[in-house]
Parts: C-alpha cells; structure tokens; sequence
C-alpha cells in the first residue's frame, strides 16, 4: 500500500509530512520503554509481512498488519511504522522519503483510531472469547481498511487520474481486510490462552498513555 515517489501533489506531501511528524512526537513521549522489544518485535513483522506485495497502480497490496501494531502500541505505532517504512525505503525502494511521511498517516492513523475502538472490547475480561475475536478481527480489518481509504484519498487529491486507481487499491484490499482480520484475532486468541496478563498489562498502559 506504499505510495511511489512523483505521485502526490506537494501539498499533501507537506500535509502527510506535518501530521507523521506530530503522531511520532506523541508516540515517543507516550512510548512505554518497557515495552520497547515488543514495539520492535512488531514493526520487524510489518517490514517482513510488506515484503510481499502486489503492484496496483502507483500503489500496491500486501499484508500490513497495522491494526494488530495499534492494538498493542497505540500512539506506539507512528514511530514504529515510521522507522520500518524508512527502511523499507532506504533498503527496497518501497515508496520514498518524500512520501514517508503520507505512507506514515495512512497506516498508523486507521491503527490508532482502532486502538481506541476495539481495544476495550478485547482486553475486558468480562466478554466472551467470541467478544473478544469480533474485537479483534474488527481491529485488523478496519485499520486495513482506513488505510487503503486514506491512501485512496491522498492518491485522488493529488490528481483527479488517480481516482480510478484509488477505487481498484480499495477493492483489492477487501480480501486483504478479511485476512488482516482474521491474522489478528487468531494472534488475539492464542495470547490470551498462553499469556492473558500480557493483554492486560499492556491495557493499563494504554489508560495511561490514552490523551
């Protein structure tokens, strides 16, 4: 879902830069660095899972896992996205430098918002595991969804051209959706039968954490 360099207009590239810089500036004062391994366990995921894409356009499809990267690091996942997408750029040339900054919002924005959504719904222990998987496949799909929305609109603001490619990157990424959703809760699932106080720990630092 990276965006390519000479695509978006200069106006959303300093808008994407602004809004990326400010969200890793909150995601590193709120980082807990206790949890710093898992933050890094996370964004290696991203950067593997993003290794196998599909070209769609000036854009493409792949994994993101976005949204379980939200649901454990909150504000987290702006510098984690942010240090992975950089190396993505630097070492593969998936997206750009200039683009960081739009590709950064795209993903972390929607992951961040479902954080705020679904986590709650996953970590009180009163729901039934089927509470639970709904909240987590809701968690995974719907970030993955925001951001082909997101990408979408950054693509046809840019250039009324693109809005053709922006409607074909959000139906490619309807079965991406499903899959993201599905990945998310089995991991939810299986974390909560091996280690369920790590769900919790990580929901009091989100309380903290929560602006």
């Amino acid at each position: 879902m990276h965006i390519s360099e000479g695509v978006l207009a200069p106006a959303v590239l300093a808008g994407g830069a602004i809004l990326a810089a400010a969200g890793t500036c909150i995601g590193l004062r709120k980082m807990d660095y206790s949890h710093l391994l898992t933050t890094a366990i996370l964004a290696s995921a991203f950067f593997v899972g993003s290794l196998v894409h599909v070209p769609l356009g000036p854009g493409n499809v792949h994994l993101v896992l976005n949204g379980l990267m939200g649901l454990f690091l909150g504000w987290g996942v702006f510098p984690a996205l942010l240090v992975a997408l950089l190396l993505q750029a630097i070492l593969f040339q998936f997206g750009g430098l200039a683009v960081l900054g739009v590709n950064v919002i795209n993903m972390a924005l929607p992951a961040l918002l479902c954080h705020f959504a679904f986590a709650p719904l996953i970590r009180n222990g009163n729901n039934t595991p089927v509470q639970r998987n709904i909240g987590a496949f809701c968690t995974g799909a719907f970030a993955v969804g925001g951001a082909a929305c997101f990408t979408a609109l950054a693509l046809g603001l840019s250039n009324e051209d693109f809005w053709l490619s922006a409607k074909l990157l959000l139906l490619a990424h309807l079965p991406v959706m499903v899959i993201e959703g599905i990945i998310t809760a089995l991991v939810v699932s299986f974390i909560y039968k091996i280690r369920p106080e790590l769900l919790y720990s990580l929901a009091d630092d989100a309380r903290r954490t929560a602006p």
